[in-house]
């Protein structure tokens, strides 16, 4: 039995009723460029974070959601009047952010393993 819920969603409709659906909860979300039919995002950085954000995985609370979120194409991401830019102020992809809090890793930060820890562990 896994320790905490995996969910995967697409665009930020699914991602809206994803976080609605899970009030209470320790939400972290991961938001990453769409994948290819072989499951290879368009972002380069996506690329590299996902493994050492899954990587760290394990350390999630018990009872806490991990909600992966593909934010669309390249072009839906590029527009400044994106639904995740315009309403959750994200700034780039790979982002990791604890739904409700100021925390959040962007970009490169998402390579860092102890970064992702101290994300999923502390208070």
């Amino acid at each position: 039995m896994a320790r905490y819920e995996e969910v995967s969603v697409h665009g930020y409709e699914e991602f809206c009723n994803a976080v609605s659906e899970r009030k209470g909860k320790d939400v972290f979300v991961y938001f990453s460029g769409d994948k290819d039919e072989q499951g290879t995002s368009w972002c380069p950085d996506c690329v590299k974070a996902e493994p050492v954000v899954r990587g760290e995985m394990a350390h999630l609370r018990e009872g806490s959601v991990f909600i992966y979120c593909q934010v669309g194409d390249r072009p839906y991401w590029k527009d400044p009047k994106n639904d995740f830019k315009k309403n959750l102020k994200l700034s780039g992809v790979p982002t990791l952010l604890r739904y409700g809090t100021p925390q959040k890793l962007v970009e490169e930060e998402c390579f860092k393993a102890d970064l992702v820890r101290m994300m999923f562990t502390e208070d």
